[in-house]
């Protein structure tokens, strides 16, 4: 009785350690998004102090608009919450170990 009672008093987050998400978009993602829009966003002001014509300057925001949305989702899908961090920290890791002496490995096995 008293649980039910204080269940119906309290809701209960259940997106505990839960990724940020936002229609779609995982974590860093919205992050990417939202800057991309503001680069977007000066690039209009840019081309409209310029003296180009305010269609030309909505077709190419546009566009670039829709292209930017496009690609982010593609790599929010393809790649989740830390994948994309993943493939570029694996750049840094080297193709090939070479040792010269066998000393690294004995010391290993002997705890040292």
């Amino acid at each position: 009785m008293y649980k039910q009672l204080v269940m119906a008093l309290y809701q209960i987050n259940k997106g505990i350690n839960k990724p940020i998400e936002f229609k779609g978009l995982k974590a860093q993602y919205i992050g990417y998004l939202a800057a991309g829009l503001v680069i977007l966003l000066l690039g209009f002001a840019v081309m409209y102090l310029f003296s180009i014509p305010v269609t030309l300057c909505l077709l190419i925001t546009g566009a670039l608009g829709s292209l930017l949305f496009y690609e982010v989702f593609k790599l929010s899908d393809k790649y989740g919450q830390h994948g994309l961090m993943k493939r570029s920290a694996k750049r840094y890791l080297p193709r090939y170990l070479k040792f010269s002496t066998r000393n690294i490995f004995l010391r290993l096995k002997r705890g040292s």
